[in-house]
C-alpha cells in the first residue's frame, strides 16, 4: 500500500509569481487530491525553463497544467522539481539541481513522471533514450502536457523517441544560430554581445570602456604579484575589504589567476577554451593576423609579460598536481583551531624546498604541518582501524510491483473462498468441496499473514559486495578512499604544537566519525551511467 502524502503542499516556485486567482485554483487542486485513493499512483511533477521572460510559459502556468493532469488521471502530486535558468541541452535530467535529488536519491517516493512538454524535460536524443531505459528499469512512466507520451506501451515509446528527434533537431538549429552569432561578434572591433571581461563595462553607447573601481584592482594585484605575493594571500586580502568580484560569490584563488592570466586585460578580443579541465582565454586575430582590439589597455604588453612571468615562477613553487589536486584528503583534513581546511603548500628556500599544510585563517597558517606524507601516512592508519573491517555494501533499488501483484492475488483469493463458504455459495453445496475450499482458504490467509509489507513498497535495499572497506582501499587508491570518507561525513582534526628547541611543530590528528557515518559509507551508485 502506497503511503499518502499527508503534509500541506505549497506553491513551489516563487510567491511572486503566483497571483491571487492561481493561488485560488492551486488549493482547489490539492483539496480535490484529499478524495483519491490512498494507493493513487504517485505523480512528481518536472518545471524547467531554460531563460524566463514574458514569451515564455511561466513556471506557474505549467505547475497548475500539470496539477490538472494529474487531477485528470487521477495521480497524487508528490512533489514539484522546479529548475529555473536551466538548459535541457546541456544538463540532462539526472544533473539538474531539483530533478537530479528525485531521480538519484527520492526514487522510491514516486510512480510518474510529469512534464509540460517533451522539450522541458529533454532536447538530446540521447538524453530521452537513457531516460527511457532508467525508466523501465525502475518501473516508472513518463507522461507530457501536450505530447502522445506513454511508457506502457510500444506505439507511445516509439512516439516519444519521435518527438525527442524533433526537439533535438530544433535545439541543434538554435544552437548553429547562437554559435555563427558568436563567431561573427568575435571578429567585430565593436562589442556586441556577451558579459564584458572583468576590468571592463559598457557605456550608455554600448562601446566596452575601462571599469575604473575594477581596474584599481587589477592595478594593485599586477603591483603584488611583480612584488611576489601569492594569489591566495591576494585573495584574502580582497575579501576582507570586501571588494565585489563583479560575478557575484566570493574571491578564490583560482578566479583570480584567471583573470590576471586573461589577455583581455591589453583591451584585445579574447575566446575560452579548456585546458585540461581548466578555463583559459587566447587572443583572436583578425584577418591582418593581428590581435583585434575592442577597449583601451589595464595594462601594457609589456606589464602583461611581466605579470605572467612572475605568475609562472611563482607557480613552479607549488606541489605537482595529481588527479584529484594538489593536496589529497581535501575536505577530510580540518583546522582545529580555525575549521578550515588544511591544503599543501610548497616553499623554496636557500638550500631546499618545505612541503607542508597549511589552513587559511590561522596566522602564518597556524604553524603549519610538515610532510604531508606523513600526516598522509597516519591518517590511512586510523581510518583503517576504526573502518577497514566494516562491509562494503551497495544500494540497490527494488520495486514494489511485484509484493502489490502478489497481495493483491491472495486478498482477491481469499475473498473468492469466503464469498463461495457463504451459505447457498458455490462451495457450501457439499462436504467435499467445503473441505476443499477451507483449505485453499487456510492456505491464502497463511500466505498473506508471512507476506512481508516492505516488499509491496518501493525501497531501497542495501547489498553485500562480499568484501570489507580494508579490502576495497588497498586495491584502490587514496582518492577513493578520500571520496568515500567525503561521503560519510567524516573529518580529521589537525592540530599542531610549538615545541620548544624544536623547529617544527608537532601535529596531533584526532579522526571524527558521524553516528551515521556507517550508513552514509553505503555505495550509491550511478543509474545513469554504470546500468545499475
Amino acid at each position: 500500500m502506497k503511503k499518502a502524502s499527508g503534509n500541506r503542499q505549497k506553491p513551489h516556485t516563487t510567491d511572486s509569481q503566483w497571483r491571487k486567482t492561481d493561488l485560488t485554483l492551486l488549493e482547489e487542486l490539492i483539496s480535490a487530491e484529499a478524495r483519491l485513493p490512498a494507493d493513487a499512483p504517485r505523480a512528481l511533477l518536472s518545471v524547467r525553463l531554460s531563460t524566463l521572460t514574458t514569451e515564455t510559459t511561466s513556471p506557474v502556468r505549467q505547475e497548475l497544467d500539470l496539477r490538472r493532469l494529474a487531477q485528470e488521471r487521477g495521480y497524487r502530486v508528490v512533489g514539484v522539481a522546479s529548475d529555473l535558468n536551466v538548459s535541457a541541452t546541456r544538463v540532462p535530467p539526472w544533473r539538474r539541481r531539483e530533478l537530479g535529488q528525485w531521480l538519484n536519491d527520492r526514487v522510491p517516493e514516486f510512480d510518474v513522471l510529469l512534464f509540460w512538454k517533451l522539450d522541458r524535460l529533454v532536447r538530446r536524443l540521447t538524453d530521452l533514450s537513457t531516460m527511457i531505459e532508467w525508466c523501465l528499469r525502475h518501473e516508472k512512466n513518463l507522461v507530457s502536457k501536450h505530447d502522445a507520451i506513454d511508457l506502457s506501451s510500444p506505439a507511445g515509446k516509439a512516439m516519444t523517441e519521435i518527438i525527442g528527434g524533433i526537439a533535438e533537431i530544433e535545439a541543434t538549429a538554435i544552437s548553429t544560430r547562437v554559435t555563427s552569432l558568436w563567431d561573427y561578434a568575435r571578429t567585430q572591433s565593436d562589442w556586441l554581445v556577451g558579459k564584458p571581461p572583468y576590468g571592463y563595462t559598457i557605456d550608455d553607447r554600448g562601446r566596452l570602456v575601462i571599469d575604473q573601481q575594477e581596474q584599481r584592482v587589477l592595478r594593485w594585484c599586477l603591483g603584488a604579484a611583480l612584488r611576489g605575493v601569492s594569489a591566495r594571500r591576494m585573495t584574502t586580502v580582497l575579501i576582507r575589504a570586501r571588494v565585489p568580484t563583479g560575478g557575484g560569490g566570493q574571491w578564490s584563488a583560482s578566479t583570480l589567476l584567471r583573470r590576471l592570466r586573461n589577455p583581455a586585460l591589453m583591451g584585445f578580443r579574447v575566446s575560452e577554451y579548456k585546458n585540461g579541465g581548466a578555463r583559459r582565454s587566447e587572443t583572436v586575430l583578425g584577418l591582418d593576423g593581428n590581435p583585434i582590439r575592442v577597449a583601451d589597455p589595464i595594462v601594457t604588453e609589456a606589464e602583461w609579460l611581466s605579470l605572467q612571468a612572475a605568475l609562472s615562477e611563482r607557480a613552479k613553487a607549488q606541489p605537482t598536481r595529481r588527479k584529484g589536486g594538489a593536496t589529497e584528503f581535501l575536505g577530510i583534513l580540518v583546522c582545529s583551531d580555525c575549521g578550515t581546511h588544511m591544503t599543501a603548500h610548497r616553499s623554496k628556500g636557500k638550500v631546499r624546498t618545505y612541503e607542508y599544510l597549511r589552513c587559511r585563517r590561522c596566522p602564518s597558517g597556524g604553524l603549519g604541518a610538515p610532510d604531508p606524507e606523513s600526516v598522509y601516512n597516519r591518517l590511512t592508519h586510523e581510518v583503517m582501524s576504526a573502518l577497514g573491517s566494516e562491509p562494503v555494501k551497495v544500494r540497490e533499488y527494488a520495486p514494489g510491483t511485484d509484493g502489490r501483484d502478489r497481495r493483491r492475488t491472495v486478498e482477491n483469493g481469499i475473498a473468492h473462498y469466503m464469498t463461495g463458504l457463504e451459505p447457498g455459495g458455490r462451495y457450501a453445496r457439499t462436504p467435499f468441496t467445503r473441505q476443499q475450499a477451507e483449505q485453499s482458504l487456510e492456505g491464502l490467509i497463511t500466505e498473506l499473514e508471512r507476506l512481508d509489507p516492505q516488499t509491496a513498497q518501493d525501497r531501497w535495499l542495501q547489498t553485500s559486495s562480499g568484501g570489507t572497506f580494508r579490502e576495497r582501499w588497498v586495491q584502490e587508491d587514496r582518492e577513493t578512499m578520500a571520496s568515500d570518507l567525503r561521503r560519510a561525513g567524516i573529518t580529521c582534526s589537525v592540530s599542531r604544537r610549538k615545541v620548544p628547541g624544536v623547529r617544527a611543530p608537532e601535529v596531533d590528528l584526532k579522526l571524527i566519525v558521524p553516528a551515521d557515518a556507517r550508513e552514509r559509507l553505503v555505495i550509491k551508485r550511478d543509474a545513469f551511467t554504470s546500468g545499475s
